[in-house]
Formats: C-alpha cells, sequence, structure tokens
C-alpha cells in the first residue's frame, strides 16, 4: 500500500496540471448533473417492524385519502385573564380565525375546537388542528402567510394565541451561517499552527471541493435532501483532517532537506496510509447504518460514506497535484529563506515537538501531572453537583 502510494503521490505531483483539470471537470460533471437531477421523492420516514409503523401503514390501507404524511398545525386559543374563549365575542373570533384558515389553498381540514371537543375544562383555552394535502416541505409561502395571518387576527382581538406544528417549522438549511463559522475557525486554527497562509488554505480547498462533490453526487443520484446533513458535516471533517495529515508530513520531509516531488511521494506514502485505513474505517462505521433496518438512516449512512471516499481521493490525488503548483508556499517563511531546511528546522523547534519530547522524557511526571488535574476537576464538578 505504502509504495503504490508512494508511486501514486509522485505521479500526481507531476502531472499536478492533468489531475487539477481532472477534478475540476469531475466538480463540474457532478454540479451539472445535480441541477438537471429530478427533484428528489420524498418518502417520508419509515421504521419497519415497528408497531408505530404498522399503525401508519393501516392508516393508509383503511384510509387511503387521509395522507397521514401531510403537513398539520395546531393555534392554541387563550382567554384574556379573567374570560373564557366559549363566551360570546371571543367564540366568535376564535371561530373567525379557524374559517379564516380553513379557507386557505392546500387545506384539508381546520376543527373547530367547539366541535373537536378540544376546550379546556375551565374554558379558558382551545385548541384548532389543521391538517394540510401536502407535505410541509411543499407549503407554499402564501399557505404559511394565510396561516400566520389569521393567528395575528385572533391576537388583534385579545386573545394570546399561539401556533406550532410541521407547518411552521423551519426545515433543514445547509451552507448555512454556522457552516461559515466552523470554516473560518478552521482556517485561523490552521494558519496558527502551520503559520503559512497557502498550507493553511490548501485542506480548506480541498476539503470543499470534495464536499462540493459529494454534495452534488447525492443530489444527482436523487437522494433526499435529508441525507446531507451527516454528509456535509463529515465531509468537511474529513476533508481537513486527511489533508492536514498530508501537508504536515511533507512539511517535515522538506525540513529535512529533500526536494519536493520525493517529499510529495513520501507524504502521500506514509500518512496516505493513514488516510486510507482512517476513511475505510469511516466508511464501514457509516454503512453499518444500514445494520438497523430503517431507510432513512441507510441512505444517511450511505451518502455520507460517498462523501468520504471522495475526501480520501481528494486528499491522495488533488493534494499532492496542488503541492506541486506551491512546493515552496507551504513551508514557514524561515525554512523558505534559508538554503539548508534542516538546518532551519533545527534552529526553531515547533513548540508542540517540544511538548512531545518533554512528554516522552518524563512519562512518569506528565501522568501524574494528567491525574492531578482530573482529580480535581472531577472533585470540583462534586462540589457543584454536577457528579
Amino acid at each position: 500500500m505504502a509504495s503504490l502510494l508512494y508511486r501514486l503521490g509522485r505521479l500526481s505531483f507531476r502531472r499536478r496540471r492533468y489531475f487539477a483539470l481532472l477534478w475540476v471537470v469531475l466538480l463540474g460533471a457532478c454540479a451539472f448533473a445535480a441541477v438537471n437531477a429530478p427533484e428528489a421523492e420524498d418518502k417520508g420516514f419509515t421504521v419497519p417492524g415497528t408497531e408505530s409503523q404498522k399503525a401508519f401503514d393501516l392508516l393508509d390501507e383503511r384510509f387511503p385519502g387521509g395522507n397521514s404524511e401531510g403537513a398539520d398545525a395546531r393555534i392554541v386559543f387563550a382567554a384574556p385573564d379573567g374570560q373564557k374563549v366559549t363566551a360570546g365575542d371571543t367564540k366568535a373570533a376564535v371561530e373567525r380565525v379557524v374559517d379564516e384558515v380553513a379557507g386557505g389553498s392546500q387545506v384539508k381540514e381546520a376543527l373547530s375546537p367547539f366541535k373537536d371537543d378540544a376546550v379546556s375544562k375551565d374554558g379558558s383555552t382551545a385548541y384548532s388542528s389543521i391538517t394540510y394535502d401536502v407535505p410541509s416541505e411543499k407549503l407554499t409561502e402564501g399557505t404559511k402567510k394565510a396561516l400566520m395571518d389569521a393567528v395575528e387576527d385572533g391576537r388583534d382581538a385579545g386573545m394570546t394565541v399561539e401556533v406550532g406544528g410541521s407547518a411552521v417549522d423551519a426545515g433543514p438549511e445547509f451552507g448555512g451561517v454556522t457552516e461559515l463559522i466552523g470554516i473560518g475557525v478552521a482556517a485561523l486554527v490552521l494558519l496558527i499552527t502551520f503559520r503559512a497562509l497557502v498550507a493553511a488554505g490548501l485542506p480548506l480547498v480541498t476539503a470543499l471541493v470534495g464536499l462540493g462533490a459529494g454534495i452534488c453526487a447525492i443530489m444527482a443520484l436523487g437522494l433526499p435532501t435529508t441525507t446531507i446533513t451527516l454528509a456535509l458535516m463529515l465531509g468537511l471533517a474529513v476533508g481537513i483532517d486527511y489533508a492536514l495529515f498530508i501537508v504536515s508530513r511533507y512539511r517535515a520531509e522538506r525540513a529535512e532537506g529533500r526536494p519536493a516531488e520525493e517529499a510529495v511521494g513520501r507524504a502521500v506514502g506514509t500518512a496516505g496510509s493513514a488516510v486510507v485505513f482512517a476513511g475505510a474505517t469511516v466508511v464501514i462505521a457509516l454503512a453499518g447504518l444500514s445494520v438497523a433496518g430503517v431507510p432513512m438512516l441507510t441512505e444517511m449512512g450511505l451518502a455520507a460514506a460517498g462523501t468520504v471516499v471522495i475526501g480520501v481521493l481528494v486528499a491522495l490525488t488533488l493534494l499532492p497535484a496542488l503541492l506541486g503548483f506551491f512546493p515552496k508556499a507551504v513551508l514557514p517563511r524561515a525554512h523558505r529563506a534559508a538554503r539548508q531546511p534542516a538546518a532551519a528546522a533545527k534552529a526553531k523547534e515547533a513548540a508542540g515537538s517540544r511538548w512531545a519530547r518533554f512528554v516522552i522524557r518524563r512519562p512518569v511526571a506528565s501522568l501524574l501531572l494528567r491525574s492531578c488535574v482530573t482529580s480535581s476537576f472531577r472533585r470540583s464538578r462534586r462540589c457543584e453537583g454536577w457528579w
């Protein structure tokens, strides 16, 4: 394995333009296929063999028009202090809100709390159940706006009105602020660790390329959008992690005085072997989700596993090619300026290396220090009632 990866790394370095072009073409092809792919079919969430799933299947069999997968909403009405929702004006206001919702598009049924026996014993609160003909992700903005407008009308009448349910729950969002913050933090940590802008940027670039290809492939295959969540998290994490292994090894090989091509080959042959083993372990674990027998978990696991495979391939082929474009830019500034890289490495050893040497030289003291810190931490938590 190591010798094969060694040759692959050197080949990617020498033919860097072809490998870079190959990944650009693959990413473009996946994006084109994703854009032109039909919309993924919503299969719903099913757990075969469970009592609840048998009940849903029985409902669909006995009442085929029931559409148990349709969106729902529940409007809760609370009368002003000292009043009841069954009073004349308040009751009329509740019925107006229900009628207003019932008249909207995509509404299958809007039940009045007074006809559905959904009023509290003291008469202070009541709720109305709303069902729709389509799932929540297919509700139009006009339908949602009509529901919220009716709720506001109820509040204007002096009642406290709240609404919940799948019709108003926000669906999953991808590529939002959370992911941007995560990428920004990762970039800052990489920049502090490597002290070189290119070295910090390469793991991010390769991770984004692999993640983009993986997500586009998921969409092109018509898998549900829910499968993207796990693939997004794992794809970004392993993409940065695997590239980090190889870049770190490449810098170490260059610091020992080896030429760029040889350093890339050794980095892919050594750190790349760890990347392959780690990636295979993650893929097997994710594929193991199919053992649960839940279709959604199976799809999520296989989609994430495919994204991890792409991340491994990117780290083993595209990253060495990019190192060929920037053979010296990934090195620390002191190493780039020095004529003897090995001498520069010895002159200024990294803080992490010095700490590792200290732990190896004094293993007993390090273990005792860790035990003392752990015991103090547990005692403090026990005093606070956490343990």
